[in-house]
Formats: C-alpha cells, sequence, structure tokens
C-alpha cells in the first residue's frame, strides 16, 4: 500500500508541475500572438476582468485591446464547437487584426487545409467594427454599399465562415460599448437644460442633490471583524474622526451643477465633457478618503466605484486638481479631497434610475496582511430634473441561422419541392413503375439532379460527423441552433429521420445520396461498356455487409474519446474529397476516393454495400420501419428469381424476402412486378391463362364440327 500511495503521489506531483509549467507557457504564446497584432507594442498589461481585454501599449500611448472571443461569444461551430480566437482593435473601433488560436471545423482541418482560413481572417485588418461587415460573394446594391463592408466567403465552407464573421463581431462591438467611446447610445435621461433653480448647500442636501454619506469606524471595523487600531496607519488616529465622510453630486443637471460649482467652472465642466459623458463630483474627508494620497491623475480611482443595475461603471478623473476643484466650488469645503469624475458615454449610465456609490476599503496589517472589503450608498436623484425618454426595447439582430435561411430561400425551396416529389412517387409507386421507361428516364433525372444540385452546388451531403455533432451537443446541452445553421443540411436530416421510420434507410441512400448517386451512374457506364462484374459469393457478400458497422462502432467510440480523432478516422468517408472538395485535395484522400470508385465499376456500389458508416447507422435505425411495403407475390423466390438476379445492390434473398436493412429502395423490383412483360410469374401466368384460352377454343371448335347421326 505504501508504495502505491506513494506511486500515486509522484503521478499527482508530476500532474501538477506539468500545470505548472504549461500556465506560464500558454501566457507567453499567447503574448506571442498579440505581439503579431501588435508588432509596435512595448507593453501588454495583465488580463483585466471588466471587461476581459488585455491593453496594449506602445511605452505610455495606448495603442489598443486584445482579447479572446471565447470571454464575449459561445457561438458554436459547424463541428458543435466554438471557435477561440484572438482580436485586436484600436481605441477607434479599428480592428488590428484576427488570429485563430483553435477550431474544430472538419472542412479546414481536413478538407481545405489551414490557408483558406488565415486568408480569411486577413481580410479583418484595418477593418472598422463601426460598418456591418457581410460575408459572402453576395453584393448589396450601392445604396449599402457605403455603410458595410463586404468579405469573400470561403468556398465549401459558408456556414463556418459566416459563424467565425458573428463571433468576431459579437465579440468586437461588447469590447467596444465598454471602453470606447461613440459606440453606445445616449442614456435614456437627461438632464433639462433650462430647469435652475438658485440654491444654497443646506437646501442641496434638504433635496437630496448632493448626497451625504458618513461611514463609521464601527461599522468598519465589525465589517473588517478587526479594530481599526491593529492597522498601522490609523494607530494613531483620534477614535472620535469618522471613518470617511463623503459628499457626492452629479453635476450635468443645471440645478445642482450651477449651484455647487461657479460660473467660470461650470463652463470649464461644460467644456471638457464630451457629447453623451455625464460628471459626478466627489469630496470626502475623515481618515479614509475616496482616493490615496499617491492618486495619479487622470486615471480611475481604484477605491470608488459607480453601480447600476448590478454592474460596475468606472469612473475617470477629469484632471482637475484638488485645488482646482475647491476653487471652483460656490461654496467652499475644508478640509477635503474634491475630484470631479467623468462617466464615459458607453457605460450607459441613466442618471434618473437607482444608482450606488461604492468605496472599496484595503488596509494592511503588515507585509503579509491585508483585508479587504467594500460599501455601498443607494440614492436616486429626483427625476423632475431629467426628459425621461421611453425605453424602447433595441431590435434584436436577426439570428444567423434566420439570415442563413434567407439568403438561401430558392435552394430551400427546390429542395423542399424535389422532397416532395419524390414523396408522391413512393406513395404512388405502383401505379408510376407500371411505365418501366418513364420510371427510369425520372429515376436517371433525379440522380442527376442529387448529385448536381444537392451535392456539388448546395452541398447537401450528409455524413457521419453530422451525427457526431449531434451526440456532442446532446452531451453538452441541446442547441438547435447549431443545426439550423446549414438549412439545406437540416431539411435533408429531417426529412431522412421521418422517412427511416416509413420507408427504412433506402430512400436516402438510393435517392437523396450525391455519392450513391455517383457510384450509380458509373454503373451506367459499366453497362454501356459491357464492364464484366465480379461475382461475390453469398456467404462472403453477408460478412462484408457487416464490415461497415463495426467501422461505425468504431467511430462513435472515438467521438466521446476524442473529437479531433473522430474527425480523422471520418475521413473513412469520400464525400468530402468528392462531393464537397471535388477532388481538389492531397493525393492520398484523392486516391482513397477514387479506388472507391474504381471498385465500383466491377462490385456495384462497392461502398454503398460493405464501407459506409453512415449507411449502417441509417439501416440500424431504419429496422424500426413503419410499412414492408415492397410488394411481393407468392411466386417470388418460389420458384422465380427473376428479381433477385435483377437486385444490384445485392437485397433480396433467395426466398424472395427483401433485407431493407440493405435495400436502398430503387423500387426496381417493383417496375418489375408491375409490367407483364417483365415478371416471371406474370409472364408464366400468362402464358398459361393464354394455352388454356387456346385449348378451350379448340374444344369449342371440335364440339361444333360434330354432327349427330340421323335418325333412320
Amino acid at each position: 500500500m505504501p508504495s502505491c500511495f506513494s506511486r500515486f503521489s509522484c503521478v499527482r506531483v508530476f500532474v501538477l508541475l506539468c500545470a505548472l509549467i504549461s500556465q506560464p507557457l500558454a501566457a507567453e504564446a499567447l503574448q506571442d500572438e498579440i505581439l503579431q497584432l501588435f508588432p509596435k507594442a512595448t507593453r501588454i498589461e495583465p488580463k483585466q476582468e471588466l471587461p476581459p481585454v488585455y491593453s496594449v501599449y506602445q511605452l505610455d500611448d495606448l495603442l489598443g485591446y486584445a482579447f479572446e472571443s471565447a470571454d464575449y461569444s459561445s457561438l458554436q461551430g459547424f463541428s458543435g464547437k466554438p471557435m477561440r480566437l484572438l482580436i485586436g482593435m484600436d481605441p477607434q473601433g479599428v480592428l488590428a487584426g484576427v488570429r485563430v488560436l483553435e477550431h474544430h471545423e472538419p472542412v479546414f482541418l481536413y478538407g481545405l487545409g489551414g490557408q483558406p482560413l488565415l486568408d480569411f481572417v486577413e481580410q479583418y485588418r484595418q477593418q472598422s467594427i463601426s460598418r456591418p461587415i457581410i460575408v459572402g460573394s453576395r453584393r448589396t446594391d450601392s445604396s449599402d454599399g457605403d455603410s458595410t463592408t463586404q468579405f469573400d466567403g470561403v468556398s465549401k465552407a459558408t456556414v463556418s465562415v459566416v459563424i467565425l464573421n458573428e463571433t468576431v463581431l459579437q465579440a468586437a462591438l461588447s469590447v467596444a460599448r465598454q471602453l470606447l467611446d461613440g459606440f453606445a447610445s445616449a442614456p435614456l435621461a437627461t438632464p433639462k437644460s433650462d430647469l435652475y433653480e438658485t440654491m444654497d448647500w443646506q437646501r442641496l442636501l434638504d433635496n437630496g442633490y448632493v448626497q451625504r454619506w458618513t461611514l463609521g469606524r464601527e461599522e468598519v471595523e465589525a465589517q473588517l471583524e478587526h479594530a481599526l487600531s491593529d492597522y498601522p496607519e490609523f494607530a494613531q488616529e483620534d477614535d472620535s474622526s469618522p471613518f470617511s465622510e463623503l459628499h457626492f453630486a452629479y453635476l450635468n443637471a443645471p440645478s445642482i451643477g450651477r449651484n455647487l460649482l461657479d460660473a467660470a467652472g461650470w463652463q470649464a465642466l461644460c467644456e471638457q465633457l464630451q457629447p453623451g459623458e455625464q460628471a459626478l463630483l466627489v469630496m470626502s474627508s475623515g481618515l479614509y478618503r475616496h482616493v490615496p494620497a499617491d492618486f495619479t491623475p487622470a486615471t480611475a480611482p481604484s477605491r470608488l466605484v459607480l453601480m447600476q443595475n448590478d454592474q460596475a461603471i468606472e469612473l475617470y478623473d477629469m484632471h482637475f486638481n484638488s485645488g482646482e476643484v475647491l476653487t471652483m466650488l460656490a461654496t467652499p469645503l475644508q478640509e477635503v479631497d474634491a475630484h470631479i469624475f467623468r462617466i464615459k458615454s458607453h457605460a450607459a449610465f441613466n442618471p434618473a434610475q437607482p444608482a450606488a456609490l461604492q468605496l472599496n476599503v484595503s488596509l494592511r496589517r503588515n507585509h503579509l496582511v491585508e483585508s479587504n472589503s467594500h460599501f455601498t450608498r443607494s440614492f436616486q436623484l429626483d427625476e423632475q430634473l431629467f426628459d425621461i425618454q421611453q425605453a424602447v426595447a433595441p431590435a434584436k439582430p436577426v439570428p444567423i441561422w434566420l439570415r442563413m435561411w434567407q439568403e438561401r430561400w430558392w435552394q430551400i425551396a427546390l429542395l423542399v419541392s424535389s422532397l416532395l416529389l419524390l414523396s408522391g412517387v413512393f406513395i404512388f409507386q405502383h401505379r408510376i413503375s407500371a411505365h418501366s421507361r418513364g420510371f427510369h428516364l425520372f429515376r436517371g433525372g433525379f440522380l442527376l439532379f442529387t448529385l448536381g444540385f444537392i451535392g456539388l452546388y448546395a452541398q447537401g451531403q450528409l455524413s457521419v460527423v453530422n451525427i457526431f455533432t449531434l451526440l456532442l451537443t446532446l452531451w453538452d446541452g441541446f442547441d438547435i441552433r447549431i443545426f439550423l445553421m446549414d438549412p439545406l443540411i437540416f431539411i435533408l436530416w429531417s426529412f431522412t429521420f421521418v422517412s427511416l421510420f416509413i420507408w427504412g434507410r433506402g430512400l436516402f441512400c438510393g435517392w437523396l445520396c450525391p455519392f450513391g448517386a455517383l457510384q450509380e451512374m458509373l454503373g451506367w457506364v459499366v453497362k454501356h461498356l459491357r464492364i464484366k462484374q465480379w461475382k461475390i459469393a453469398e456467404r462472403t457478400h453477408q460478412r462484408l455487409q457487416k464490415l461497415k458497422y463495426g467501422i461505425l462502432l468504431g467511430l462513435l467510440f472515438a467521438t466521446f474519446y476524442s473529437l479531433s480523432l473522430a474527425e480523422r478516422l471520418a475521413e473513412v468517408e469520400p464525400f468530402k474529397t468528392s462531393i464537397t472538395l471535388f477532388f481538389v485535395r492531397s493525393w492520398p484522400f484523392v486516391l482513397y476516393a477514387v479506388i472507391l470508385l474504381g471498385l465500383s465499376l466491377f462490385v456495384h456500389k462497392f461502398y454503398c454495400r460493405y464501407v459506409c458508416p453512415l449507411g449502417a447507422g441509417l439501416a440500424m435505425l431504419g429496422k424500426f420501419h413503419l410499412f414492408a411495403w415492397l410488394k411481393r407475390i407468392d411466386a417470388c423466390g418460389n420458384p422465380c428469381q427473376h428479381c433477385k438476379n435483377h437486385c444490384e445492390i445485392g437485397a433480396i434473398e433467395r426466398n424472395g424476402r427483401i433485407d431493407y436493412d440493405e435495400c436502398i429502395q430503387c423500387l426496381e423490383c417493383i417496375v418489375i412486378l408491375n409490367n407483364d412483360d417483365q415478371c416471371v410469374a406474370t409472364i408464366s401466368a400468362r402464358k398459361k391463362a393464354e394455352k388454356a384460352s387456346k385449348q378451350q377454343g379448340r374444344d369449342r371448335i371440335i364440339v361444333s364440327d360434330w354432327q349427330p347421326e340421323q335418325a333412320g
């Protein structure tokens, strides 16, 4: 036991050391990425909390802010995982650039490669977020061109880059509204500029226009759980002095500001404030002032925070020194520290709503022990001082998934129409299949539509990767918006899922899979060139069919072990190479897809029958289909083997039973059955009927020729 415990302890120590080492390495790597965005940077401040950004400086000049998208956006990519981006932005709202720190988008990891993604994000450099950024080849008219920025998308990766763009804008605008001027709306309440009444100091106090807040020693000691005498800086102070006494007032309202400041002070204040900005006067006396003795002018005070709606609003010193502020006061006070603080426009402070002033107290008992606490004073100004605007809820942006549906409306309409048409064919299959030539022309045309429009143009190839995404979202918390991002994939999956329980897996595999359609077209070439097919023994055929189920099981285990590993293993599907990228890919992937298609020349739909994990998954769900709707007659299999011999996929057994797990619903057996000149049983029955009819005709002739003998 001791040796086991020792080994376990060593492992824990090793893991801890690795974690401690990796943290500074990760921080160093992130700093390198920030320097890529701001090459002139000489100093990067540690990450602050509100908002979470890294302030970047060249000496003492602020170059901008760097921030991670994960702190502001949780949009999930096409893989079901969010992209992790590092974004740089200068104080004017111009993007310094975007760096991709981490992503799981399969099309960039194992398809197009990383370069198209890097080329796409390079477009953000020097773009202002004050203009909406639109991704895609669709161009707006000239009237919109001046107010929007158009980005080139990435062919075959439309959904991924649209989500990336949305992530960048969400994060950048969130930071801009909190830190940059001009990105937040003006407050809902504005002071009445024509409302002014002369008031003295006492009346200002009585009306609540000037707030008085006395923080006693006992209250502070109870909160800190220590006597003030335990702290060296207060050990010699008189016990009668209050811990802190503050007076504060909102200056923008003329009835307050003009009564507190003299004419020159009021004019100087108005000239200093930018549009939408507000000012707060704070004066303090006692043992603990609202700023420390070494407070740096024109910075934010660490001891003082304005609170509203449970959100902290930073105050910024307006750089009037304490002596200047005292001389500006119409009623001078003695022995106080006084500052006028700026409330920036992006804070969206509403002076007519309840608010609070928070005093942060930090006292050091010795060089090792420090006590921290905070105290809050709530206040609300008289609403009669303000013009109150009705709160108009900002228009909610159109969800990204809805925009995708709106932009692809005609593709959606065409796909839905084709699915309705296909459903009609399946419902009225016996009537339609009676016209053999017309049915075959329809099937050929529909397969061309599946390959050309659904696959190559609209990128509607379903994949086992979609199942990975579904499983992960069910594991982490289902969010249907992930699947709504690609409307055609969503519609196809919805239709396929419903059809599984009506007709089984074959409707998708035989009609709606672009790669399956490509293999079937190769079958047309085989028939035209009369290429001899390989004959696979029945036992071997049945064993090979199980291969795709083993591949599916392995992929499912890999999904929960490692998403990256599962995405790599999913390359067993040649869909991405042949349909998504149309063979524009590195040679090993192309060679693999070509080999599978080559095998299809000698074994009909080789990949679909023996390898496809998606087909295996659909077959497992398709076991619960409601109808065994492919018609059989007594002669099927006993003795007739005509349908079995013509079933190229090998889904009809010798006894005439149809294996719905393997059937691709090509309906060829129904065409044979419903055509008198093709069904052997029907032909045989017809021949028997004709023979019987002829025999009856002969009998009638014999009877008509017979003459009874005349009597006598």
